[in-house]
C-alpha cells in the first residue's frame, strides 16, 4: 500500500511523519483516536488490576461482555483479529488451565462450543480458531488471567494488508458486534440460570 507524501493527498485517517522529529520506519500511521479511551485508562489498568477481574463488575455493554456463566463469562476482544473474536474467561484469577477447577473447565468448554454457534448464526462464520496462551512466553498478553480465543474466520480473510501494510482490517465496531452476538445468545447471554 503505497500512501503519497504530501498531507493533502494522503486518504482520511493518515498522516504523515514528514517534518516530526522521528527516525523513518517501514510503518504508516492509522490514526485512532478512538482507541484514546483504551489507552488512557484501559492499559494503565493493566499495571494495576487485571482487565478481566475488572470486567464482571461493569454493566455488559460497556465491558463489552457477551454472556455470563457461573464459572466463567464470555466477552470481546479488544484488539480482535477478525469480527466476533471472543474471549471465554473463568471468574477466578488463574493463570494456567491446570489451575482451573473441573466445573470451571466444563464451563470454559460449554460457553466456546455456544460461542461458536452463535457467531456461525450471527456472521455466518466458516471456520474458527481456539487457542490459549499460557504465560507470557507461550503469547499471552494478559498471562496473570487464563483465557481462551475463540476467533471466527471467513473465506477470504486473509489478504495482503497485515503482511504488507501492518494494518488489521476489522469491519464492524465492537459495540455492534458484542449487541449483535449477546442478542442471539440463548437465554439472553445469562447461562448461570441453566
Amino acid at each position: 500500500m503505497s500512501v503519497p507524501v504530501g498531507d493533502d493527498d494522503l486518504p482520511a485517517g493518515l498522516e504523515s511523519a514528514e517534518g516530526f522529529a522521528a527516525s523513518p520506519d517501514a510503518f504508516q500511521r492509522l490514526w485512532t483516536p478512538h482507541r484514546a479511551v483504551y489507552v488512557g485508562q484501559g492499559q494503565g489498568a493493566l499495571d494495576d488490576a487485571c482487565p478481566f477481574c475488572a470486567a464482571p463488575s461493569r454493566p455488559d455493554d460497556e465491558a463489552l461482555i457477551v454472556a455470563r456463566g457461573r464459572h466463567a463469562f464470555v466477552l470481546l476482544n479488544l484488539y480482535p483479529y477478525n469480527p466476533g473474536h471472543l474471549l471465554v474467561c473463568p471468574y477466578r484469577h488463574i493463570s494456567t488451565y491446570d489451575l482451573a477447577t473441573p466445573d470451571e473447565v466444563a464451563e470454559i468448554g460449554s460457553l466456546t462450543q455456544i460461542a461458536m454457534r452463535v457467531a456461525r448464526e450471527v456472521s455466518h462464520a466458516q471456520g474458527f480458531n481456539l487457542g490459549m496462551n499460557q504465560g507470557a512466553v507461550g503469547g499471552a498478553g494478559i498471562a496473570e488471567h487464563l483465557h481462551q480465543h475463540v476467533v471466527p474466520r471467513y473465506g477470504g480473510d486473509s489478504n495482503f494488508f497485515p503482511i504488507i501494510a501492518q494494518t488489521k482490517a476489522v469491519t464492524q465496531l465492537l459495540g455492534d458486534v458484542r449487541e449483535a452476538l449477546a442478542a442471539a445468545w440463548p437465554d439472553g447471554g445469562d447461562q448461570a440460570t441453566r
